[in-house]
């Protein structure tokens, strides 16, 4: 059946407050919640009345649109899912959807050809084999990287919608090298998606840096207090943020270095095929075949990693600081093989 925009709104919006158990939701806090959402959306004051609530949750209850969300009441009062992994993306589409999504496919092929649409090939062909494998039952075309046990994912639209409505958030973190969790007031700017991971750049009111948040890491995202206030920009500029990195680490204190590297002949075509940065420059390849590359980044995690990768088909020429740290992550891999 079909289902109104404002609709599917207030559905989603249940649906992230019932998934995120760090809260307990009242059904005043759902009206609340879905108000704001409808606001947020439509750029004015929306109200939503407890009745309209209490029949989005009948509905989502329901199979109507096949959800049969498990909604139960805790307490006589706090709403959850009983099953702490239900949602309601994860519900699959119905033949509506897939013929909704194959006319939406239809109109980016035909944008796809217009100057302003350039680099949609890529998403296009992504949609319209997925629509017609889903709608014909049958095995993709053409396949992805894609990792199935990625969490975080979820956090993508309200951060996504966080960062159009220029809204601060509360974000409830745990990093890998902390115990326990935190909570802060952040001011999201951008999304980055690196070998498969999801994360996100902005400001922490307490922090003048900008910091960032793997989404795997994020363990809720809720509601700023009314009376936090959106951090500007300011001196980050996504459009060049990562033009001199290679991923998602960045210490602004470090200038862009020149690294030199020699390739062994195998590895020469595959390096030049796929630079590992943009500003990758091909010095020469000698009568043996080995290549020297060279390229000018900022010094990090990442790129030690990248350079790694290539095994004994790469030695780092300079700078020397590279050189010995690789130095000594090899000689440290080298030794969990010793007998």
């Amino acid at each position: 059946m079909p289902v109104s925009k404002n609709a599917l709104i207030r559905y989603k919006t249940i649906d992230n407050c019932l998934r995120n158990r760090y809260h307990k939701w009242t059904l005043d806090n759902l009206i609340d919640a879905c108000s704001d959402a409808l606001s947020e959306y439509e750029g004015r004051d929306e109200n939503v009345s407890k009745r309209t609530v209490q029949a989005d949750i009948q509905m989502m209850r329901s199979g109507k649109l096949g959800y049969n969300a498990p909604i139960v009441v805790k307490e006589n009062k706090y709403y959850t899912y009983a099953d702490p992994d239900y949602s309601i993306t994860n519900v699959p589409l119905t033949e509506q959807d897939l013929l909704l999504m194959t006319d939406a496919v239809g109109v980016l092929k035909q944008l796809s050809g217009f100057s302003a649409f350039a680099g949609m090939e890529d998403i296009i062909g992504r949609l319209e084999d997925y629509v017609s494998a889903m709608r014909h039952q049958k095995s993709p075309i053409i396949y992805f990287e894609k990792n199935d046990a990625l969490t975080g994912l979820h956090y993508i639209t309200p951060l996504y919608e966080s960062i159009t409505n220029q809204k601060p958030i509360k974000i409830i973190y745990q990093s890998f090298r902390n115990t326990q969790e935190s909570e802060f007031i952040f001011s999201p700017y951008v999304l980055k998606e690196f070998r498969n991971r999801w994360f996100i750049y902005g400001r922490n009111k307490d922090n003048p840096n900008v910091l960032n948040l793997a989404l795997d890491r994020i363990q809720a995202i809720e509601s700023a207090p009314k009376d936090s206030v959106y951090i500007p920009l300011g001196d980050f500029d996504p459009n060049t943020w990562f033009e001199d990195m290679i991923g998602v680490t960045k210490d602004i204190t470090k200038k862009p270095e020149l690294v030199c590297f020699r390739a062994n002949p195998r590895k020469v075509p595959y390096i030049i095929t796929k630079p590992l940065h943009k500003s990758q420059k091909t010095i020469k390849v000698d009568k043996e075949g080995n290549g020297y590359f060279q390229i000018r980044v900022i010094m990090n995690y990442e790129l030690e990693n990248d350079l790694l990768s290539f095994g004994e088909g790469i030695e780092v020429l300079s700078p020397d600081s590279l050189r010995s740290t690789l130095q000594q992550r090899l000689k440290t891999a080298a030794s969990n093989y010793n007998e």
